[in-house]
């Protein structure tokens, strides 16, 4: 279940950070409040889940709370070896292209374009880790989204790459923390 809460926060932080001009005032404004909502109502299903009793809890899908824990996995096999790797490599990654990025001298806007793939490979690696292929399904999106950035930037609509590739990816990554917390939320 802590696996939504990290994926909500995130998500929001997406939107937040990214919800700017070209867009209105306005359509930021209501772009981060319901991220915002969005977070409560994972905080709120999140409490939900953890009052069930860990037994009606195990039988749920895999990812429905991200990954092994519900599948019969403990925290130890979920965040083990496999999984200290996918995150090692991510942050190598994720730091090391954006260093890359600015010595090229490309636009910070494509930073997010950056971060979206790397987050959105890193849950496509995860799948094989923890056995849930679900959670692929926003790894696959977020990583198009990074790559929608990128060809963007390079088709000179730089203004909207932190829209497509932040507040999109934000989306993605809420949307999905809700469904699965709305299914883990079923008596």
């Amino acid at each position: 279940m802590s696996g939504l809460l990290v994926g909500a926060v995130f998500g929001a932080v997406f939107v937040f950070v990214n919800a700017r001009s070209p867009l209105g005032d306005v359509v930021v404004t209501v772009l981060r409040v319901l991220a915002g909502l969005a977070v409560a109502a994972v905080l709120a299903l999140w409490f939900t889940g953890v009052r069930r009793p860990a037994a009606a809890v195990s039988g749920e899908t895999a990812a429905a709370s991200g990954g092994a824990a519900a599948s019969g996995g403990t925290a130890r096999t979920m965040f083990g070896r496999g999984y200290l790797i996918v995150v090692a490599v991510e942050v190598l990654a994720l730091f090391g292209g954006l260093r890359l990025l600015a010595a090229l001298g490309a636009p910070t806007e494509v930073n997010v374009a950056w971060v979206a793939i790397i987050v959105g490979v890193h849950f496509v690696a995860l799948a094989p880790v923890w056995k849930d292929w679900t959670i692929a399904v926003p790894g696959v999106a977020l990583t198009l989204l990074g790559i929608a950035g990128f060809l963007m930037a390079w088709a000179g609509s730089l203004p909207w790459v932190p829209i497509v590739s932040g507040v999109a990816s934000g989306a993605v990554l809420l949307a999905g923390s809700l469904t699965a917390g709305l299914r883990l939320a079923r008596p």
